[in-house]
């Protein structure tokens, strides 16, 4: 079996395998790896540290045409996606429920897609879940840029110059990426907060050193598969005035709030922003889905009023790219081990509920129960 690691775009700095995991496939898994041209290069990964470790150098048109399996972070384009052969298979991160025209598209010309951000967040499968370790970085990275940016310290100082309160930092979401932003913002040395709609995550916040904020009358349920759902008009009010109340005394508001295939949820309006600090600082993580402030721009960092710095950024893990990448391929080597036989050939199993889940188009279906209700509905 071949796979074949494409170049991502250039605003892109990760890639889907380095080096060493490449090693760890030839030799573990008895497939050859195709790697196009100045794949790794953003991860200071030469194309001789991939071809040392086993991987054969070539260009985009030559991975296309001989890998059985086209592996990247970012999808690539609609036309090399139509040039796919039927008995290719193509692994990435199609954000079905964001794309779902793509995905008819895919079925109706007969492509087999697996879509690693739709990978079942069940126990078996942690080791293979990208959104969770990119989340991570994402998490990390936020709380370093608002540090960045804050004109005052994070923690607190006794001085002969007097004592310097700590910042205080509310994480709305408490997913990954909040869980994470929490432990590294308490590591600076702040007070931190923490919203959720998901009562579950409380003793979590606390463990970290958090505070949970908690508005009553939350709507959850098992189907989401831990991930946040649309909530009621009444309960909206509620969580904006609490929201309103805490923003305006904190010094920085990390935003991580999302749900798939839906608009993310607006938790800072304008008023709230406005109430806010000067000086303070705003780290938007939804912004490319709409973002959780309603001033946010995305992929952009400007001033308030000249008084709230707000930054619109989704794609963190791409200023972390070594690790990033890493951890991406680690869980891409996990999955692959559900799809590769012990001779090394392309096994696809669909009883397995993981391979199941994962796969999105196969022979003219949609695979995934979830994107195929969505695009039914």
């Amino acid at each position: 079996m071949k796979i074949g690691i494409l170049n991502e775009p250039d605003e892109e700095s990760r890639v889907a395998l380095l080096p060493e995991g490449v090693e760890e496939i030839t030799q573990k898994l008895k497939a050859e790896i195709l790697l196009e041209t100045n794949a790794g290069a953003s991860t200071h990964s030469s194309d001789e540290a991939y071809k040392n470790a086993g991987a054969e150098i070539l260009s985009r048109k030559e991975v296309f045409e001989k890998a059985d399996l086209i592996l990247s972070i970012n999808k690539p384009g609609d036309k090399e996606l139509m040039s796919m052969g039927d008995n290719q298979v193509l692994l990435t991160m199609l954000q079905p429920l964001s794309y779902p025209d793509l995905v008819k598209t895919l079925k109706d010309n007969n492509k087999t897609t697996f879509s690693l951000d739709s990978i079942p967040r069940i126990t078996r499968a942690q080791s293979m879940d990208v959104l969770s370790s990119q989340a991570t970085v994402a998490g990390y990275k936020a709380v370093l840029e608002a540090a960045n940016r804050l004109s005052r310290f994070f923690p607190l100082f006794m001085t002969a110059a007097g004592t310097i309160k700590p910042a205080k930092v509310l994480i709305l979401g408490a997913g990954v990426a909040g869980l994470q932003a929490i432990a590294t913002a308490r590591r600076l040395g702040a007070v931190v907060e923490a919203f959720d709609v998901r009562s579950a995550v409380k003793e979590e916040v606390k463990s970290l050193g958090g505070k949970f904020i908690e508005v009553e009358g939350a709507k959850e349920t098992q189907a989401a598969g831990g991930y946040a759902v649309e909530q009621t008009e009444e309960y909206k009010q509620k969580q904006k005035q609490l929201i309103h109340e805490h923003a305006a005394k904190a010094d920085v508001v990390i935003t991580t709030a999302q749900i798939p295939g839906k608009q993310a949820p607006e938790l800072l309006e304008e008023t709230t922003v406005k109430a806010m600090k000067p000086g303070s600082v705003i780290v938007d993580l939804a912004a490319s889905s709409g973002g959780n402030c309603k001033l946010t721009k995305n992929n952009e960092v400007y001033d308030y009023d000249d008084r709230i710095t707000i930054i619109g950024k989704s794609n963190y893990p791409s200023e972390m790219p070594i690790d990033a990448s890493r951890m991406f391929g680690k869980n891409v080597i996990h999955f692959l081990k559900l799809i590769i036989d012990n001779e090394g050939n392309m096994n696809l199993n669909f009883e397995d509920e993981v391979v199941k889940g994962t796969c999105i188009t196969y022979k003219g279906e949609v695979y995934n129960q979830k994107v195929k209700a969505f695009i039914e509905s």
